[in-house]
């Protein structure tokens, strides 16, 4: 490894994925060389960093912000009809390339195939003895403040907003207390570049200096968790290219000019947990990308193929209103706000000025005292082809000093951080002879946070509906210590307490035209015929289990009537 050096412990060892794009099979095979390289019989756990795409089938690629030509089907579809199990225990979060169709329905998490978990738009889980918190999605500050609005049938709008970062569920991280080991999202975390080799960065990707300098590139939601939750080790996707940093909270990075500091500034959370709009506009920056028409381009929306062919041209009906695209369009919008309501505006959302700026580092809010930990160790990786750093395997011992996990584990065999250039050739297996050293299991502060912000998620699928407000830490605290008690009371005195159930159950057709649950057979993989089945949405099973067990309300279920509503005829 170059730049920061992982350094190897005993602990749960994990093999770290940048951009999965549906290559299941290839990026499996590569933990498995990589393994055998080094005298290892596997992982504990695959962590992939976004980009997953779990494509069940066809009507699934219709609701992925992709154009058309990158419209493939990946292997995924294997693992979801049974032809293939994971190998290992595999957890992904959310980026802006997915079938978000199939990731909505499972918004607090769950299985998306036998082994595979889905952390949802948010999440704290635990593995063993260290504690992961994931957050899904890109940033893009229009819609921060906006309800999950999307639902079937999409718009194409809807498409593109539907995997970018909310308040809401950026709100529920916030008010974790206590010690993470590890995090995971698909965006960097705003101004993260500075804390590693930011000039090597800029000369192998040069359109990123002026966003950095901008203070654009990456996700201030990110940032905000960073600096709230401060874990061990940080991962990160989307940029497809592999990158280190040491970020040391409440200290500037070493060798930065007073601009680059003061951008740091201006991405930092403010005390009452707002994040400063950014002073250039994201979408008007991340333009100017250099684009290379041999992959997806990192903030492509479908509307830059004029043959793109989305769910909601199937869905547009002769009653329907036009949609108003004013509030997609910041950068116009912007434009024509009067300076006598600008001036209305409360001091932190105006441009700083030069007199108003520190000329010193000004550090992000102090944590709870019981987070600890004064060192994120920030590795993001590219996407699996050759050739491209995607993958590296290490162990990672806690520093969450959690009490034991349901499993004990047996000490881990030293294993030194290892970089995959170069995928195999496929030979994937299914199966593992060693059971597994540790189970997934529910995180009890976690669940705490969610009863208490389960009320708060606004009614999904409507545009108007209002984003409560936040109530501010101190409101808060005192609702999640108490349903902390509740969650001991009902859900870890029971036998299996806190692990995640092994649920998973097929309920959407799967490519080929198979029925759920049926294996693919190499003839119907074959079978090229359009899906005369309707694109809807499924309610997942697990996620009316999983509200069941936290005692909440499931906003996500459809009655068989209200799903048939949704329906969307190809």
């Amino acid at each position: 490894m170059s730049d920061t050096q992982i350094t190897d412990v005993q602990g749960v060892r994990i093999a770290v994925e940048g951009c999965g794009h549906g290559t299941l099979n290839a990026i499996y095979d590569s933990i498995r060389e990589t393994c055998k390289r080094r005298d290892w019989d596997g992982v504990d756990v695959l962590i992939i960093g976004g980009d997953f795409q779990a494509v069940r089938n066809a009507h699934d690629l219709l609701c992925m912000a992709v154009p058309a030509k990158y419209r493939v089907i990946g292997d995924f579809h294997e693992y979801y009809s049974g032809q293939r199990t994971a190998p290992y225990l595999t957890i992904f979060v959310g980026g802006n390339h997915e079938a978000s169709n199939h990731l909505f329905e499972l918004y607090y998490g769950g299985w998306v195939a036998p082994n595979i978990y889905y952390v949802g738009a948010a999440n704290v889980v635990r593995l063993g003895p260290l504690r992961i918190a994931g957050l899904s999605g890109i940033w893009k500050g229009y819609n921060y403040k906006k309800p999950h609005h999307e639902r079937l049938p999409y718009s194409q709008d809807d498409i593109r907003s539907i995997y970018h970062v909310r308040e809401l569920d950026v709100r529920k991280l916030l008010q974790v207390r206590t010690q993470v080991d590890v995090a995971v999202s698909h965006d960097w975390p705003r101004a993260v570049e500075w804390y590693g080799n930011h000039r090597a960065l800029f000369k192998r990707k040069d359109q990123f200096e002026a966003e950095s300098i901008a203070g654009t590139l990456g996700s201030a939601a990110a940032k905000s968790v960073m600096d709230r939750l401060r874990p061990a080790f940080w991962f990160a996707a989307h940029l497809h290219i592999r990158f280190t940093a040491v970020v040391t909270h409440g200290s500037p990075p070493e060798g930065i000019s007073e601009k680059q500091e003061e951008t740091i500034v201006a991405a930092t959370v403010a005390e009452d947990g707002s994040i400063p709009l950014p002073e250039k506009d994201e979408q008007a920056a991340s333009s100017k990308r250099k684009r290379n028409e041999e992959e997806i381009d990192l903030d492509m929306g479908d509307s830059d193929e004029a043959d793109n062919e989305t769910a909601t041209e199937h869905a547009q009906t002769a009653n329907e209103p036009a949609e108003d695209k004013t509030a997609e369009e910041p950068e116009k919008q912007r434009d024509i706000v009067p300076q006598s309501l600008r001036d209305q505006l409360p001091a932190s959302f105006l441009k700083p000025t030069q007199s108003s700026r520190s000329n010193h580092f000004k550090a992000p809010p102090p944590p709870p005292p019981d987070i600890t930990n004064t060192t994120t160790h920030f590795l993001a990786l590219d996407k699996c082809l050759p050739g491209r750093q995607f993958l590296e395997i290490f162990a990672v011992e806690p520093v969450s000093n959690q009490p034991p996990t349901t499993l004990a584990a047996e000490p881990a065999a030293p294993l030194n951080a290892d970089s995959v250039t170069t995928p195999p050739a496929s030979t994937t297996t299914t199966t593992t002879t060693a059971p597994p050293r540790f189970r997934l299991e529910y995180d009890k502060e976690w669940l705490a946070i969610t009863r208490v912000f389960a009320s708060e998620l606004p009614a999904l699928g409507d545009r108007s509906a209002a984003v409560p407000a936040n109530q501010g830490e101190a409101h808060y605290q005192p609702l999640i210590a108490q349903e902390e008690l509740w969650v001991v009371e009902h859900i870890m005195s029971r036998p299996d307490g806190m692990l995640i159930p092994t649920n998973f159950q097929p309920i959407a057709p799967v490519h080929g035209g198979v029925a759920a649950g049926a294996a693919v057979t190499p003839a119907a993989e074959a079978d090229e015929q359009p899906d005369p089945t309707p694109l809807r949405e499924y309610p997942s099973l697990q996620t009316a289990r999983f509200c069941e067990l936290v005692g909440i309300a499931n906003r996500f279920w459809l009655t068989e009537e209200e799903a048939l509503e949704s329906e969307v005829h190809l």
